[in-house]
């Protein structure tokens, strides 16, 4: 009896500690999620960090470092994680990869590599999972060059076998290169690795060829897709859809959307910009405010590029009154777009001696509570 009294007391008392251990992390996220200055912020997560469940909340981590980033406090980015070496989850692969991806995703590619090359003095094995978080963090940091050099010489001297993920990172590099041959010819090195492309691979390489008018290469890619039995998703559907308007091939376009929706998959944003893109290509005022007007019966709203593409067109085509209403929309879904586009409409009016319009929308740009914009009407200047 006394064992069986024992055990639930004991049972009992590991339940409450758990909850209460959830309850402080959630306590200590929230806290963390609302602080504001950036300083406490960091002290805050440091001193958090000694908590072992805390250390496994990958999300708070993200979002952390990604504030402190965004805000260019790269030197609290480095103190937090730095702090991180000090825990016994530091012999571990995991939180070492960890580390590596956030620093990777700060852009602070040389933070990355120290950590990646330290591992072994830690007793920590590198296999493909460090190493392709490293070629990440060379990715994020806009290192393209330097994703291709290590993916060539580490391998060999690590005795690492990329993987798939591997192979697309670097694909990604050398898309963003525009070296497109040399993303092409490594596909064909992926197949003889006896790894199969998956769907990440073929959107990478869609994307590029088709925005950046390689639409043969492109098709030739969307082809093989369909050989290798590898499903689109919206994304392929939307590069595609972009290289048949970059191409002026709008009526194509037009039915390759229809098809989607036939597929069962339902268009976004992406792919009616698209089409407005196409018609603004081809200076088709009509069809680009049709197919503008085709987001409302959507469950989306427009974004900054809808916006950077209809309202330099509606300028140039004089049609002021339609620029005006795009204009309040922005205003009304809260939509950052670059002030540049708001002063271009209100130049346009004053030129126009729509002298009380212009003021309307210079007055939005001050009062808007999302994003105050400094709009000037041109005799103020």
């Amino acid at each position: 009896m006394f064992r069986v009294l024992h055990r639930n007391l004991s049972t009992l008392a590991q339940s409450t500690t758990t909850t209460t251990t959830v309850t402080n992390i959630k306590s200590i996220s929230q806290d963390l999620f609302k602080e504001q200055n950036f300083k406490r912020l960091v002290d805050k997560f440091k001193k958090a960090s000694d908590i072992d469940r805390f250390r496994t909340k990958h999300g708070i981590y993200n979002d952390t470092v990604r504030r402190l980033a965004a805000a260019k406090y790269f030197n609290w980015v480095e103190d937090i994680l730095e702090h991180q070496k000090r825990y016994s989850d530091i012999s571990k692969e995991g939180f070492n990869t960890r580390l590596i991806t956030l620093y990777g995703k700060s852009g602070m590619h040389v933070n990355a590599r120290k950590v990646f090359d330290e591992m072994p003095e830690r007793n920590c094995t590198r296999t493909v999972l460090s190493f392709n978080a490293l070629l990440a963090a060379y990715l994020h940091s806009n290192e393209f060059e330097l994703v291709q050099r290590v993916f060539n010489e580490l391998p060999k001297d690590l005795s690492i076998e990329p993987d798939l993920v591997s192979y697309n990172t670097v694909l990604k590099a050398l898309c963003e290169l525009g070296s497109f041959d040399s993303a092409l010819s490594l596909i064909g090195e992926i197949e003889k690795k006896e790894l199969k492309p998956d769907l990440i691979t073929f959107n990478t390489i869609l994307d590029k060829l088709y925005s950046k008018g390689r639409f043969e290469d492109g098709e030739k890619i969307w082809s093989q897709m369909g050989v290798k039995n590898v499903e689109p998703n919206i994304r392929s559907y939307n590069a595609r859809l972009l290289g048949l308007t970059l191409e002026k091939k709008t009526n194509e376009a037009i039915e390759f959307f229809e098809e989607i929706k036939k597929r069962g998959v339902k268009p976004d944003i992406f792919s009616i910009n698209a089409l407005i893109k196409g018609f603004v290509s081809e200076g088709n005022l009509d069809e680009a405010k049709k197919w503008y007007s085709e987001i409302a019966n959507s469950s989306y709203d427009p974004d900054k590029t809808t916006f950077a593409t209809l309202v330099p067109f509606l300028c140039e085509k004089g049609e002021l009154k339609t620029a005006i209403e795009v204009c309040k929309e922005i205003f009304n879904i809260r939509c950052f777009v670059d002030a540049s586009l708001l002063q271009l409409v209100v130049d346009k009016l004053v030129s126009e001696a729509m002298i009380s319009e212009a003021k309307e929308i210079v007055e939005l740009g001050k009062t808007n509570r999302y994003c105050r914009y400094k709009l000037t009407l041109p005799a103020d200047e």
